[in-house]
């Protein structure tokens, strides 16, 4: 055996007698901080799905799914989840511990995600109104068609000057 090869083979030995004996050495691992940031990153997650749940929540109720008797007290418990969660996430962030007001934060950041606070719904359609609506939809789209491809018969609109579907010229 060559003086090369016996060196090679040391160095091989002394690298894998390291590589087994790091987990037994006193090091800190890095599961301690991840498991941390793995648990921040839940809480953050679950904030978010109870504003969602929020927001959702409130849209029904404008749109008359809930009713109001319930309205109130299913509000008050998606906001005590909610306020509880932040005071989890408090414990990760002592700089915003200080604020007592975490439902006024929830508040304020499902307020923040409304794309627009003042909704106003109307809630008595009548018939008539959807007539209107459905008459006009029909005239807008009848303006844009042009009719029918003569090869192929695919719908072709009014700005088409070749049929998208077979490539035939119609003008």
């Amino acid at each position: 055996m060559d003086l090369s090869a016996t060196f090679f083979v040391i160095a091989v030995l002394i690298l894998v007698g390291m590589y087994l004996y790091a987990p037994l050495s006193g090091r800190p691992r890095r599961k301690s901080t991840a498991g941390g940031e793995h648990e921040l990153s839940s809480l953050m997650a679950e904030r978010d799905r109870v504003i969602n749940a929020l927001q959702e929540f409130d849209f029904d109720y404008k749109m008359g799914k809930i009713p109001a008797e319930d309205y109130p007290t299913q509000r008050a418990e998606l906001l005590n989840k909610g306020a509880e969660i932040l005071r989890k996430l408090d414990e990760f962030q002592p700089a915003r511990a200080a604020d007592p007001n975490t439902e006024a934060r929830l508040e304020n950041a499902v307020a923040a995600r409304r794309a627009d606070a003042p909704v106003t719904v109307k809630t008595a359609v009548t018939d008539d109104d959807i007539e209107s609506l459905l008459a006009s939809r029909r005239k807008q789209r009848k303006d844009k068609s042009a009719g029918f491809c003569p090869r192929c018969g695919n719908p072709v609109l009014v700005s088409d000057r070749f049929c998208p579907s077979c490539g035939k010229s119609l003008t």
